[in-house]
């Protein structure tokens, strides 16, 4: 009989699964602090649990991340992690560090099946959606190659991203499990405010989201207008910026904090939507949205048909925002030399085209897509 991976349960779910075997609850907390705080897998080095349950806990469950295969360090300091999951394919996780802070970028998907044309990741195809522990396996990762499971250590990473490899709302209940990880006390403790979620616009699963989390919201917008927005986000002939918008709203309605703003992402193409015109119809189409926009110039990959935009349009796109009275910020591009800027996490996906193209049918039907155990 296979065993439990504990990784991936949330406090809830690991409270679950001890009562399911005849213990307390509060040995999730024990065990919660055990694996995320101090990084530990061997359930004999659990002092505080008694013999007789650590033997039992080593015969019925396990504490199993993913499986580092290489780590790359950019000049500027970004570090990048290829990380192999169940099934051999493999996702990138990326960590930026900035003054004051440290954001980690973690992936939800082997693989894209959004195909927006700007981004490497859609190129690989789709394989499956990752395991709550293979999301959270890579701030597990992360922390530990960052030394940030020794006792006297300082806290690297202050911020999580979902905005590597995939659509996070097409994995929704994996992927919120492991954001209540990252913000539970008892194991990663961040604050919402630094915890990210970043979608292409999943309307029906962005009307869920507020329901039952509360997370910084980034939405990955990218053009002013639907017939542009067609083409580099195929998503939006399903979605369009209206819907998409609304449901953004929404979403913020249902927060307890009237000030939250959401974060519009706008990657910044040359001669593609970094005109004058498109900075003034975007400034005109958020006026109803509370929200600050991040510039973001376009990170060219291998087979990539666009080029980066050139410094004075960017410069021009941001003042005419700027002067829309919006707090306008551009993402300054990091860990280019080892591919891990925005855009060009592409991993290595298996057995991808037929697969791709069913949960892109099944995705643009606005549904929850059937899991598919891939590799």
């Amino acid at each position: 009989m296979s065993r439990v991976n504990l990784l991936g349960l949330t406090a809830a779910q690991l409270g679950d699964f001890f009562e399911a075997a005849g213990e307390r609850r509060f040995r999730a907390t024990q065990v919660l602090k055990w694996i995320h705080q101090r990084g530990e897998l061997d359930f004999q080095a659990m002092s505080d649990l008694g013999r007789g349950l650590r033997d039992k806990l080593a015969a019925s469950a396990e504490i199993r991340p993913p499986e580092v295969v290489s780590e790359q360090r950019s000049e500027d300091g970004t570090c990048k992690w290829l990380v192999r999951v169940v099934g051999g394919s493999c996702v990138e996780t990326v960590y930026i560090p900035e003054r004051g802070r440290g954001t980690l970028c973690i992936s939800s998907q082997i693989g894209c099946a959004l195909d927006c044309s700007f981004c490497a990741t859609g190129k690989q195809g789709f394989n499956r959606d990752l395991s709550a522990a293979e999301i959270i396996g890579q701030l597990w990762i992360a922390r530990r190659a960052l030394g940030g499971f020794a006792d006297d250590s300082e806290q690297r990473i202050t911020n999580t991203v979902m905005m590597g490899m995939g659509e996070p709302l097409l994995n929704f209940d994996n992927v919120v499990a492991a954001l209540r990880l990252m913000m539970d006390d008892n194991a990663y403790g961040l604050s919402k405010r630094r915890v990210t979620l970043s979608t292409a616009g999943v309307v029906p699963m962005l009307d869920r989201l507020g329901d039952v989390i509360d997370v910084s919201l980034a939405i990955s917008l990218h053009a002013p207008n639907d017939a542009l927005r067609d083409q580099l986000v195929p998503l939006n002939r399903k979605y369009p910026i209206a819907s998409l918008l609304a449901s953004a709203r929404a979403y913020l309605r249902k927060l307890p904090d009237t000030r939250r703003r959401i974060t519009i992402e706008y990657t910044l193409i040359d001669r593609v939507n970094d005109g004058a015109e498109h900075a003034r119809e975007l400034g005109e189409l958020l006026r109803d949205t509370p929200c600050k926009i991040n510039l973001i110039p376009f990170n060219s990959f291998s087979g990539a048909s666009y080029r980066p935009v050139a410094p004075a349009a960017l410069n021009r796109f941001r003042d005419i925002l700027a002067r829309q009275g919006y707090t306008v910020t551009v993402r300054t591009t990091r860990g280019d030399d080892i591919a891990a800027a925005c855009g060009q996490l592409a991993g290595a996906v298996n057995d991808r085209t037929r697969r791709s193209e069913r949960y892109r049918q099944r995705a643009g039907e606005g549904e929850q897509p059937v899991k598919m155990i891939g590799g």
